[in-house]
């Protein structure tokens, strides 16, 4: 996979393709009245926006990259465990998307398309690296500034208060970021997708094509493996 340019020289938004695909997309400004919050409410709304898509529509593509950039940039992180990486990739989910939105043919929510084309370059992205740099890359001190993971139950975030809970909560951020990419990647994307995107079974079946039984087993094992990693690195049982 090609890379892109380092992080120091990588394009502000939006993520517009380069190169022959590319569209002259105007940045939209905070105040634009078309500027989307969130992804489309209904049926309607979303068939309407891919319709836009297809024409081309500047705005239509500012108003999805605005509206799932920071889901899209945590599942990579969590999938990846490196930042600079991640903001690589979900740079290139949105080229991806801009690319084949043609052939997006409605079975599936556009979100749901989304997240198995940001799943499958995650994927790729982090067996590349492993093989590249097996050790190498740099684990994300936190994705969620002011959140951590907790210390019990499914992989989820609660909000942190005092200077030093929050020093605590990055070190465990670490301990459970690494624990996640020590995950079997079957495993990982499972995990990812329930407990950090916080996606019902018939989504994740519907991204990863496996059947729900399937999808339940491996979150119950990969849930059970990230908490005996995580136990082993505190020294400590989670209860």
């Amino acid at each position: 996979m090609g890379r892109s340019s380092s992080a120091g020289e990588r394009p502000e938004r939006p993520f517009a393709p380069t190169g022959q695909d590319a569209a002259p997309w105007r940045e939209v400004s905070e105040d634009d009245p078309e500027r989307a919050h969130a992804p489309p409410d209904t049926a309607g709304d979303e068939a309407r926006l891919v319709a836009r898509l297809r024409g081309r529509d500047e705005v239509a593509f500012n108003e999805l990259v605005r509206a799932y950039e920071k889901r899209v940039f945590v599942l990579v992180a969590r999938m990846i465990g490196s930042r600079a990486e991640a903001e690589d990739v979900a740079q290139e989910v949105f080229v991806q998307v801009f690319k084949a939105i043609g052939s997006f043919r409605g079975e599936s929510k556009l979100s749901t398309w989304i997240y198995r084309i940001a799943i499958n370059l995650s994927k790729n992205r982090h067996k590349y690296l492993r093989t590249r740099d097996a050790g190498r890359q740099d684990p994300i001190e936190t994705v969620d500034q002011g959140a951590r993971f907790s210390g019990a139950g499914p992989a989820t975030l609660t909000p942190l208060d005092r200077p030093d809970d929050l020093a605590a909560g990055r070190q465990l951020e670490h301990i459970v970021q690494s624990a996640i990419l020590a995950l079997e990647p079957a495993f990982r994307e499972c995990l990812v997708l329930r407990d950090v995107e916080d996606l019902s079974y018939e989504e994740i079946t519907a991204i990863t094509g496996l059947p729900e039984g399937t999808v339940k087993s491996r979150i119950h094992r990969a849930r059970a493996q990230l908490k005996e990693i995580v136990e082993s690195a505190l020294g400590e049982k989670i209860t």
